[in-house]
């Protein structure tokens, strides 16, 4: 898979084209929570197999932390260690902006893939968009 840094709006809408799939279609998260007000302050990643878009996320900073969000692979894409592709190139993104840490709100059900990664559970459940969810940090 080719991570790329969205650079331009046709970029951008490949990013959404794969959020939307994954998160309204597949998970029936309402669309006016995918895609938030929050997408202007966002460095955006999109992951490419040819030029086919296959898995995208969003990273902010906040609180002295590289937020990792909306982190998906399409369905027919899972599997292959894309997600672990994309988690590391989006962490390296994040430490050359000088964060040391890094944090997210993973979906519960993704808790262990991102333990394996060096995340550690650091709040109770909770839900978000009707998925519950959990906060997990990582030092950089």
């Amino acid at each position: 898979m080719d991570i790329k840094i969205v650079e331009n709006e046709q970029m951008l809408q490949d990013a959404y084209s794969v959020r939307y799939t994954v998160f309204v279609d597949e998970q029936n998260v309402p669309e006016e929570l995918e895609i938030d007000e929050l997408e202007s302050e966002a460095i955006h990643f999109v992951g490419y197999i040819g030029d086919k878009p296959v898995a995208a996320s969003r990273m902010r900073f906040v609180e002295g932390y590289g937020k990792m969000e909306r982190i998906c692979i399409l369905h027919e894409y899972r599997g292959r260690n894309f997600g672990k592709e994309l988690l590391i190139y989006m962490e390296k993104v994040a430490k050359e902006k000088g964060m040391d840490k890094s944090k997210l709100n993973g979906q519960t059900q993704a808790e262990s893939f991102y333990k394996k990664l060096g995340y550690e559970t650091v709040s109770g459940e909770f839900m978000d968009a009707g998925i519950p969810h959990v906060t997990m940090t990582k030092a950089l």
